[in-house]
């Protein structure tokens, strides 16, 4: 997630308490009898965004209007509710992915709810299938990015895998975010548990220092000031051709640029993924559950997946949802990202984060 969602988000994000929804349809008076609020609260990290126009859909259908909480990135945001459990502070809570989640289902800040169209949703992204306390919403790919730009000049291949960012010709090239306190950064340091298991991926750690990586603490000093592809990379002049990033930066820097480039000037190190999950549930306490079910229903419709990946820059879940050409022209599919159980992030997440930082910051 840290700053989650796709962390290329930020350079849209805004930030506090918005209401993004239509309230003068006539359905708003009648719909929703027997509930004590016509309104749902949406609680999430500040990087969510939706379309007025789909979240007035929503109200047209329910009577129910949406108010948006944003509470911090995800880290902040979830330890916010886990606080303020059995007493939330909406009704929904939208933005806890697959490295927080057992952090959430352990401290019960969840009601069950199943969902109206989950079978559209793959059962490997349902990962409280049992329970349903959680439903799959969207997924992403962190992932190394590139500066096309300067591997071109340097005739020089970009690196594709993990291996090849410890490899001497990628010395001094590399810039990554501190696991502590950045979700990307986080998601970097599962994916190379991932790859080379409990025993290897501290000696892995070891060629990355060894090799020049440099850590700041969050993905917008990273990829704006460090990294020599991103426009705020330019301004500030940065000189890492290499940033751990998402699958989705490319089509960021195309749909922003001025005027609009027809190539991304950035690439994706394809075997350098790991795959994050982000999920909505009901929270345990809610005062409008009724209105909570409904808007969890809408966020897995047709309508709202298809919103997503140019709002968040997020891939939808479900099967009928089609991605935007941006998507299709500049992004990457990554067909073997990373992967790793929520009970094992759980159970080494802290070991982890602290045996990297006395390997990588001292």
């Amino acid at each position: 997630m840290s700053t989650k969602k796709a962390a290329a988000v930020a350079l849209v994000a805004a930030l506090g308490v918005t209401t993004l929804a239509a309230c003068g349809s006539d359905k708003a008076d009648t719909a929703g009898e027997g509930t004590k609020s016509k309104t749902v609260t949406l609680v999430s990290h500040d990087s969510f965004n939706a379309s007025k126009e789909v979240l007035a859909e929503f109200t047209e259908q329910t009577g129910y209007t949406v108010k948006v909480l944003k509470s911090g990135d995800a880290g902040e945001a979830v330890n916010k509710e886990i606080l303020t459990k059995g007493s939330p502070q909406g009704d929904v809570f939208f933005g806890i992915d697959n490295t927080l989640l057992s952090r959430g289902l352990d401290n019960g800040l969840f009601e069950p709810y199943e969902a109206k169209g989950l079978d559209r949703i793959p059962a490997e992204l349902q990962l409280d299938k049992a329970k349903h306390r959680v439903t799959p919403i969207d997924s992403g790919d962190i992932c190394v990015n590139y500066d096309k730009k300067y591997f071109a000049d340097k005739k020089l291949a970009p690196p594709q895998t993990f291996d090849d960012l410890a490899k001497p010709a990628y010395k001094d090239l590399l810039v990554v975010e501190n696991p502590e306190r950045s979700s990307p950064g986080l998601g970097f340091l599962l994916g190379t548990a991932a790859q080379y298991g409990d025993d290897g991926w501290q000696a892995y750690w070891k060629k990355l220092k060894d090799n020049g990586v440099k850590t700041v603490d969050s993905w917008e000093l990273a990829y704006n000031q460090e990294f020599s592809g991103s426009a705020g990379g330019k301004k500030a002049k940065g000189d890492r051709p290499l940033v751990v990033s998402y699958a989705s930066s490319p089509p960021v820097e195309v749909l922003y640029s001025e005027p609009q480039l027809k190539e991304a000037p950035t690439g994706v190190s394809t075997g350098t993924c790991f795959r994050q999950t982000e999920f909505a549930g009901l929270l345990n306490g809610a005062k409008n559950p009724e209105g909570g079910k409904a808007l969890i229903d809408f966020l897995i419709s047709k309508k709202f997946q298809e919103d997503m990946p140019l709002q968040m820059f997020v891939n939808p879940v479900v099967k009928d949802a089609a991605l935007p050409e941006l998507f299709t022209k500049h992004g990457e599919v990554i067909a073997k990202p990373q992967t790793m159980a929520p009970e094992k992030i759980t159970e080494k997440r802290e070991q982890w984060i602290q045996t990297w930082s006395s390997l990588v910051l001292k």
